[in-house]
C-alpha cells in the first residue's frame, strides 16, 4: 500500500466524518472505496469518448460504402 497526504475541503471532511460515524467504516477504507468507484466512472467516460470518436469515423465510411452500393444497384 502507498501512503499519501491530501488536503480535503472542510465541508467534505465534515460530511465524510458524519457518514463514517453512521456506517462504522474506517476513513481509509471509505476513501479507498470512493477512489475505486471514481476510477471506474472515469474509465467509462474515457471509453465513451473513444467510442464516440470511432463511431463518427466509421459512420462516414459506412455512408460512403452505402452510396457505392446504391450506385452499383442503379447501374444494374
Amino acid at each position: 500500500m502507498k501512503t499519501i497526504s491530501l488536503k480535503i475541503d472542510d465541508s467534505i471532511f465534515d460530511e465524510t466524518e458524519t457518514i463514517l460515524s453512521k456506517i462504522k467504516n474506517s476513513r481509509n477504507r471509505y476513501i479507498n472505496e470512493a477512489l475505486a468507484y471514481y476510477n471506474q466512472v472515469q474509465k467509462k467516460n474515457i471509453l465513451e469518448k473513444k467510442l464516440t470518436i470511432e463511431s463518427k469515423l466509421v459512420s462516414e465510411d459506412s455512408l460512403s460504402v452505402l452510396k457505392e452500393f446504391e450506385d452499383i444497384i442503379e447501374n444494374i
